[in-house]
């Protein structure tokens, strides 16, 4: 038995971290939105940013990163995956996604995940499909994913120009201002 077989560890390395990082994502985009007005910017040249012409852009890496959400704690509950809705190239349209999403993991409660760890997970990797039993899914494929996806938007911030460090990403740390 894994440790994510037990269906409370299963909701306890989902709900809690998809909500805690999705806060901290949303709090990002505030702030990139306040940098894209304070430079002057378009909101969508923002938006369209990536760090390479063959990556995806911000918007895209955002909207990733919360579908999966979606994509995790909904087969894990025995729900269908909903649809994501429109793709958002606005601040406005994420900040939304990322709203509805919070609503969808505060609704959601450690008995909707009883019998999770039994379950086998499908789901689209790029052109492939995986299917994967709860736990390796979880552990091994949606939540690298999601901090994959998240990581991508606070790098693409970073290479814009946005003041940002690691506690900006986590919440957690704290270091002393810079004393250029």
């Amino acid at each position: 038995m894994t440790a994510l077989s037990a269906h409370p560890a299963l909701f306890d390395a989902t709900v809690p971290v998809f909500s805690r990082y999705l806060r901290q994502l949303r709090v990002l985009l505030e702030r990139a939105a306040a940098h894209a007005d304070a430079q002057k910017s378009r909101h969508s040249e923002l938006l369209e940013s990536r760090l390479a012409p063959d990556m995806l852009p911000l918007a895209t890496q955002v909207e990733i990163a919360v579908n999966f959400v979606y994509r995790t704690c909904a087969p894990l509950t025995g729900q269908p995956v909903p649809r994501f809705g429109p793709s958002g190239a606005q601040f406005a349209t994420l900040q939304q996604r990322m709203d509805d999403a919070l609503v969808f993991l505060d609704r959601l409660h450690p008995s909707a995940f009883a019998d999770s760890a039994s379950r086998q997970i499908t789901d689209p990797a790029g052109d492939a499909t995986v299917t994967l039993d709860a736990p390796t899914f979880v552990s091994q494929y949606a939540l690298p994913n999601f901090f994959f996806h998240i990581s991508m938007a606070y790098a693409i911030l970073r290479h814009v120009g946005m003041p940002l460090g690691k506690a900006d990403f986590d919440g957690w740390h704290r270091y002393p201002a810079p004393t250029y």
